[in-house]
């Protein structure tokens, strides 16, 4: 038998990333969204044809949160442009997902949309 247990998280995290996607399938050729989920740490990032060779794919990364089980807390970081991780900050943890995600979609200071 096939286990169909859903993990509220990703369940959370997957409506927000198909909440974001273009609703035209023509612009999703050029920019879509999507994700990865490992149980406690899901990361989101942009889909888009190489420049200089459109049939090749980048998935561009901008957003990380992490679970801290022994905190019961989420981490949220985004991503620099020298390519490393950094705490989003004023809010950088939270015990809800959903603050984290409404963090990314408010995106205050540009740091993830730009």
């Amino acid at each position: 038998m096939k286990n169909t247990e859903i993990d509220i998280n990703e369940f959370t995290i997957k409506n927000y990333v198909q909440s974001i996607r273009p609703k035209d399938s023509e612009v999703r050729k050029e920019l879509d969204f999507g994700y990865t989920f490992d149980g406690k740490t899901a990361i989101l990032y942009e889909i888009r044809p190489f420049m200089d060779d459109p049939e090749k794919i980048m998935h561009l990364e901008f957003a990380k949160m992490r679970f801290y089980k022994s905190r019961k807390q989420w981490n949220l970081y985004w991503m620099r442009a020298s390519g490393k991780w950094e705490a989003y900050e004023p809010l950088a943890v939270s015990t809800h997902l959903d603050k984290m995600i409404q963090e990314i979609e408010d995106d205050k200071f540009g740091c993830f949309f730009g």
